[in-house]
């Protein structure tokens, strides 16, 4: 996420490599990497994004991924709030997926998750007075 210089809120949002719809960077877990910390691995890797990331949850969402054999694995994704203070011009999936901020009604609009719109729509009402958020930048 990010606010513009005018005060305007935006998330950031990547295309997924196969079906190229509009998703937030996610990955799995990493051995050994706290849970927010691998989130921020994996903004780097698909977005270029580089900020500050939040240790505390800002929503849960879940999705069904299809996997290469055609079936699919129900995932749950924990969201972590992150301020993105620069992106990358070269970053290591930039051949496979966009990028674009969207306003968080405009990203809601995009993503194919119900709850991921629902957590989405929820950010486009003063996001930096939700208490995750607000906890987060006080800290950062």
């Amino acid at each position: 996420m990010r606010w513009k210089k005018d005060g305007t809120f935006q998330v950031l949002m990547v295309t997924s490599r196969e079906t190229k719809r509009w998703i937030m960077p996610k990955g799995w877990t990493m051995n050994g990497k706290k849970p927010w910390v691998a989130a921020e691995i994996e903004a780097l890797e698909e977005a270029g994004a580089v900020g500050y990331i939040g240790k505390d949850v800002l929503g849960i969402y879940t999705y069904k991924k299809k996997l290469d054999d055609g079936s699919s694995l129900k995932c749950e994704v924990d969201v972590y709030p992150m301020v993105v203070e620069n992106l990358k011009r070269n970053w290591k999936e930039r051949d496979e997926r966009k990028r674009k901020w969207f306003s968080a009604k405009g990203a809601a609009k995009r993503v194919s998750e119900p709850e991921l719109a629902k957590l989405l729509r929820s950010l486009m009402k003063k996001p930096a007075k939700q208490p995750v958020i607000r906890e987060f930048l006080k800290a950062s």
